[in-house]
């Protein structure tokens, strides 16, 4: 009996910032993915299988954009006979949840932060008709799936109805650790916007008494004023770009710890949960982190890593320097993040899990509100 298929729906097809979405896919047993598009992105992680509805018309695309309805999208769609549609983001969710339904496919839609936070903060009708529309595609969903605690209760307050939305960790693969000299002391993944708080990690390491080595990965509009204030600093600091997964992979092994200080930002941007935590951890690396969104989900404090209150740099900097001074205590959280990794996190777990749920957005009846004593799937017990 052939394996049921699922589309994977994302507007942008699909940018280097996103391999999770492909990640998760690809970690598929059961189920047969298909990816389709609006454009295609050019990235690393973009492929020429992708199916991209929109390429040659991109006033169509705008038309869906403003209407959530698309004759173009639905023969997509109906050409690619799914048997489940599962959108990430909940925007993205709003712009196939007309195509499914007249299809009669399921929806399951994860939402990951900026969906429920920052752009449903935006004042005006701009944000009044983001709020509607996830809304809509809430209702429209068999299931909702949010990345953390978090983005759930946020979920919730914009309408989810709380008997369809699941926690679901998307999880990393976990592969052997890879034993490399290390080159870099503090290692950051991450685009250079407010919610990832780079500038805070910047500050924080000028408070530092060392000279620890710096390596910045990614890009993003606050880049070229974050290099230049680690230069006015003084630090020893090296910005690479934005990077391939493999180039990632190495680096993680060639760094002692990761720095995640994230943080609302001030247009009310959120993490959901950043996957280069779990990266990290699987890594073997401990990471200096903060208590925002879902990142206690993957930090425990003391035990995998070490926790402040978001923008504390001074917290953050004794954070750094407790780490980089105990290599003896880096190796403990290090191999404790690993195992907690290995645990709640394998990409291979979680998305079996997934397939659970998608199995179960086969059966719209059997969604069910969750009884006070049953775990949401993919979350750590104790």
């Amino acid at each position: 009996m052939p394996h049921p298929s699922v589309v994977i729906w994302r507007s942008h097809l699909l940018p280097g910032s996103e391999t999770f979405v492909r990640h998760q896919a690809d970690a598929l047993t059961r189920w047969r993915p298909r990816f389709l598009g609006a454009v295609k992105v050019a990235s690393p992680v973009a492929r020429d299988t992708d199916v991209i509805a929109f390429e040659a018309d991109r006033l169509s695309f705008a038309g869906l954009k403003l209407t959530g309805r698309s004759p173009r999208l639905e023969a997509a769609l109906a050409g690619l006979s799914p048997d489940l549609v599962h959108a990430h983001f909940g925007d993205n969710g709003w712009l196939i949840s007309a195509a499914a339904r007249r299809l009669g496919v399921p929806l399951v839609i994860t939402l990951h932060g900026q969906d429920v936070t920052r752009q449903a903060l935006v004042p005006g009708a701009r944000g009044v008709r983001h709020r509607r529309h996830l809304r809509q595609a809430f209702d429209r969903a068999s299931l909702v799936i949010a990345v953390s605690h978090f983005i759930r209760d946020r979920a919730i307050a914009l309408g989810a109805d709380p008997s369809k939305v699941r926690v679901h960790h998307t999880g990393v693969p976990v592969s052997p650790a890879v034993d490399l000299p290390k080159r870099w002391d503090v290692l950051f993944i991450g685009r250079f916007v407010a919610k990832k708080g780079v500038d805070d990690l910047v500050e924080a390491a000028g408070l530092l008494s060392g000279r620890p080595r710096l390596l910045f990965v990614g890009d993003g509009p606050l880049w070229e004023p974050v290099r230049a204030r680690a230069a006015a600093l003084g630090l020893d600091a090296t910005f690479v770009g934005a990077q391939p997964p493999e180039a990632v992979r190495t680096y993680l092994a060639e760094s002692r710890i990761l720095a995640a200080p994230s943080r609302t930002a001030p247009d009310g941007d959120c993490e959901g949960l950043p996957t280069t935590i779990l990266e990290a951890g699987a890594a073997g690396l401990p990471t200096a982190a903060t208590r925002h969104s879902g990142i206690p989900e993957a930090v425990l404090h003391g035990e995998t890593g070490l926790l402040s209150a978001e923008g504390d740099r001074s917290a953050l900097a004794g954070h750094l320097e407790t780490l980089l001074g105990d290599e003896v205590l880096q190796a403990r959280l290090g191999a404790a993040a690993r195992a907690h990794v290995e645990t709640h996190f394998d990409i291979r777990t979680q998305t079996g899990m997934l397939e659970d749920l998608y199995d179960e957005a086969r059966r719209p009846s059997s969604v069910q509100r969750p009884s006070a004593h049953q775990p949401v799937s993919g979350q750590p017990s104790g």
